[in-house]
């Protein structure tokens, strides 16, 4: 508590935090709030649960006053993180009684407007705020705090230009915290345009690579799920967050897993919004211990516990297989990241090694697994690698499977043994080296 006092926190915050029983501030919030609170702009790179939130909140929760309008505003790539980010502020401001209000799209204006009404700090997705703004239902001239939470993630996902103009909407002298898992040439242009001689601050990956083992197997497409549903039920799995590159594969890898008697739900940004807090609640109170989510729904959230993270799609790009394995083996917790590969996965971990130098990755022996039912929905999943192609009205079929031997008597089934142990030897190669770099197909 004592370190905590130390960093120039008001008292407010401070009965917070000894509520909590927070030992000592995370890397990222001693090098960044006292910054903050002596006014200076900030460029931080941290990770989600690094503590960011309390360090880009604690000199907007000091220096808002009640009752004067929104002071202070925070931008969020996604829904889900807009609201745990106005979960985290409104415990901090608690004993300040500032309200805060979360503004995001899925959802209807209408309450909404009435929070802005009353708001001290308002955190909000980038397009919903411009609506607001276009309705005249907020006015950002007192803004004294701006901060982009998750920036990198923000420009990713287009927002560069709706940002943009957000900020020429703020006043001019106000402060601006940039927080970013990467910094690139677009957003230090921003920061360049719009930041007052920002201090850049980086901090030590919050996931302890130590505690993280990371695995993969190399499989037909048609064992992927088979094989999922194995190491789901034999693990001990505490809490998982099972990764899909589409909604659509989430949605199917999550109905099939509850059919084949593994509890899990899916999250994805075409969910109804209320649907997506309630699973999201289900999994952090442990109610439910497998999430299967998409990159864009699973940004920013922060959730204790995660034992497993499982890639059944690899990640397209590589920043992004950094953030699903960032999700486990935090806070001296052990973790366990699983990539399923087949064909279709080859070049994208590639590209991932090729860029992350000296990740070890290390290859393991596929168990045997029995077959499993898998029921195709419209559109029909082909092979059960992706979803796609024609409907089969509901129909089921056993798929994958990996019996003790392959039939001694299929020739089909040695030539693919035989190709996979080939492929083995020529590249997927363990123990941090880099994978081969073109994909056999």
């Amino acid at each position: 508590m004592e370190q905590f006092e130390k960093l120039g926190l008001c008292e407010h915050v401070l009965k917070v935090i000894s509520n909590k029983k927070f030992e000592k501030p995370s890397e990222i919030q001693e090098k960044t709030i006292p910054l903050i609170l002596e006014g200076k702009d900030v460029i931080a790179g941290s990770a989600t649960g690094s503590g960011k939130t309390l360090a880009f909140g604690a000199g907007m929760i000091k220096n808002v006053v009640k009752g004067n309008g929104v002071q202070g505003l925070i931008l969020t790539p996604t829904r889900e993180l807009a609201e745990q980010v106005a979960c985290a502020l409104e415990e901090f401001a608690y004993y300040k009684e500032l309200t805060v209000a979360a503004i995001y799209g899925g959802v209807g204006m209408g309450p909404q407007i009435k929070k802005l009404a009353y708001a001290d700090i308002v955190v909000a997705t980038p397009g919903r705020l411009l609506d607001h703004m276009q309705n005249n239902n907020i006015t950002l001239a007192k803004v004294d705090y701006l901060v982009l939470d998750e920036a990198d993630r923000m420009w990713d996902m287009g927002f560069k230009d709706d940002v943009g103009r957000i900020v020429k909407n703020c006043p001019k002298d106000k402060q601006t915290l940039l927080f970013s898992a990467t910094i690139s040439h677009d957003l230090a242009g921003f920061a360049d345009m719009y930041m007052k001689a920002p201090v850049e601050i980086s901090v030590e990956s919050y996931v302890d690579t130590s505690k993280l083992k990371q695995i993969y197997y190399d499989v037909r497409d048609n064992e992927k799920f088979g094989l999922m549903v194995h190491l789901l039920k034999g693990e001990g799995t505490k809490l998982a967050m099972v990764f899909c590159n589409t909604r659509r594969n989430a949605d199917f890898v999550a109905k099939n897993l509850i059919n084949n008697g593994v509890h899990a739900r899916a999250i994805h940004g075409g969910m109804d919004q209320s649907k997506r807090i309630r699973v999201l609640k289900e999994f952090a109170d442990g109610k439910m211990n497998i999430i299967v989510c998409t990159d864009v729904a699973a940004r920013g959230l922060d959730i204790t516990g995660v034992t497993h993270v499982y890639n059944y799609d690899l990640p397209k790009d590589h920043r992004d297989y950094i953030h699903r394995i960032g999700r486990t083996a935090r806070a001296g917790e052990s973790g366990m990241a699983v990539n399923i590969l087949a064909s279709r996965d080859y070049d994208n971990f590639s590209n991932i090694q090729r860029h992350n130098e000296g990740l070890v990755v290390k290859r393991e022996n596929t168990p045997r697994f029995p077959r499993v039912a898998v029921k195709f929905d419209e559109p029909r999943a082909s092979k059960y690698g992706g979803v796609h192609g024609r409907a089969s009205r509901g129909r089921g079929r056993n798929i994958g499977g990996r019996r003790p031997e392959d039939r001694k008597g299929d020739s089909r089934g040695r030539e693919q043994r035989g190709e996979r142990n080939k492929r083995s030897k020529d590249g997927f190669r363990g123990g941090g080296r880099n994978v081969r770099q073109k994909s056999r197909r």
